[in-house]
């Protein structure tokens, strides 16, 4: 089988100069997810079309979910995934988080070791943000000028932010019995981000959601959220959405310069926990994944003041731990150790397209590269056996094909 260069022109600015260089190098590259600040000066750091050498797969299902590599090199599980233009972050709860080059899916280099074990991340422009079990947000820069290529350069709070508050005793909530904290710390693990419109919302296991604003770090505005540990985070067009372990999903929004209110309740099925939460591009549809195993779908009706319930499917026979969406299509991955593949079909319902196996753990983080790559796309996933794994799924596929579950039994690239 020959393989075929697909270009893939990325909308972000990479991480990489003109020539990457090995991780022990100072000089590095660009990518606007993960970065950091780079000077705009600077003409190393430029939009560059990436080239992925693939085989040309034929769509069909026997070829279908394709194994393209299994990374290893992490101290404990796969808890959170990027992508970042031509690089792949991902983060450990062994406290590490590794920077993977595209296309040969190298090892660039690693930071973050000793912080408190990682429980998310995200990247803004030239900042990557990190949520750690400490109840701490990391906040990473890129140096060109030393060998630690992913700098620490901020935590949040930040001093600054802590010094202009600690006097009142108006700022101090109580978190505990006879324990009180400041409004803008998290009093237990900060378990989801999510970016939107400059700022970067934080769900914990504290039941609150911070929202912190980019361009000076500084906390706004701090909610109390749920009835229980918050688990997955997600914002588009203005409304941010919360997945709780309480079974509910709860939209927030803000009209102006005023605070962010409560938009809307989606109810789950009781006494199921909610672990994550997603929305189509064009805001229309909002899916739940459930510790019993159900997928729930929403439509939002009008201005997306009201949504209601279009969904429930009963994805997999475990707890859903995560899903991630491309277009049409959906996948969730399971404590099963699963991934499901599934369509979106009119008025929101769900079809499986196929299952993915290959993972030795539960399945803990997707993400989905959005480039056409010989007529399917690019799944990333990591689990609780320490592994992120890359998978090819086509687009395409016959009606009567639909149903098939397929498992990979290629032979995949492994890189430690």
């Amino acid at each position: 089988m020959n393989p075929t260069v697909i270009e893939i022109k990325p909308s972000t600015p990479l991480l990489a100069a003109a020539s990457i260089a090995s991780p022990s190098t100072s000089s590095v590259s660009s990518t606007s997810s993960e970065t950091d600040e780079t000077p705009p000066t600077s003409g190393r750091f430029e939009l560059q079309d990436v080239k992925y050498n693939f085989p040309c797969i034929p769509i069909s299902m026997s070829s279908s979910y394709r194994s393209l590599a299994v990374l290893s090199g992490h101290i404990g599980s796969v808890s959170s995934l990027a992508l970042c233009g031509e690089f792949i972050l991902s983060a450990s709860q062994g406290k590490d988080i590794i920077v993977w080059q595209q296309p040969d899916l190298k090892l660039f280099t690693k930071f973050g070791q000793g912080d408190g074990s990682v429980k998310a991340l995200v990247s803004v422009g030239n900042k990557v943000f990190t949520a750690h079990q400490d109840s701490r947000i990391r906040v990473w820069k890129v140096s060109r000028r030393s060998e630690n290529v992913f700098r620490l350069v901020d935590t949040l709070p930040t001093t600054k932010d802590y010094l202009g508050k600690f006097m009142k005793q108006s700022n101090y909530v109580q978190t505990r019995r006879h324990h009180k904290r400041l409004w803008i710390e998290h009093a237990d693990s900060i378990s989801c981000l999510t970016v939107s419109n400059g700022l970067i919302y934080s769900g914990s296991w504290d039941k609150t959601l911070k929202v912190w604003r980019i361009s000076d770090l500084k906390c706004l505005e701090s909610i109390k959220a749920h009835d229980d540990a918050i688990n997955g985070l997600v914002a588009c067009k203005g409304i941010v959405y919360s997945a709780s372990a309480d079974g509910k999903i709860k939209a927030w929004g803000k009209d102006g310069k005023i605070s962010h209110s409560l938009k809307g309740i989606l109810e789950g099925h009781k006494d199921v926990s909610f672990n994550s939460v997603i929305v189509s591009e064009d805001s229309k549809w909002v899916y739940g994944g459930g510790s019993d195993g159900f997928v729930m779908g929403w439509e939002g009706i009008g201005e997306f003041v009201s949504w209601k319930l279009v969904c429930e499917t009963k994805a997999h026979q475990m707890a859903v731990l995560c899903m991630c969406l491309v277009g049409e299509f959906l996948c969730s991955g399971s404590a099963d150790k699963s991934i499901r593949i599934w369509k979106r079909e009119p008025f929101g319902k769900l079809q499986k397209v196929g299952v993915v196996f290959g993972h030795e753990g539960p399945v803990k983080c997707l993400q989905a590269s959005s480039y056409n790559v010989g007529g399917g796309f690019l799944l990333y996933s990591g689990g609780l056996d320490k592994s992120l794994r890359v998978w090819w799924v086509p687009k395409d596929y016959s009606k009567e094909e639909e149903d098939v579950s397929t498992i990979a039994t290629s032979d995949p690239k492994s890189i430690i």
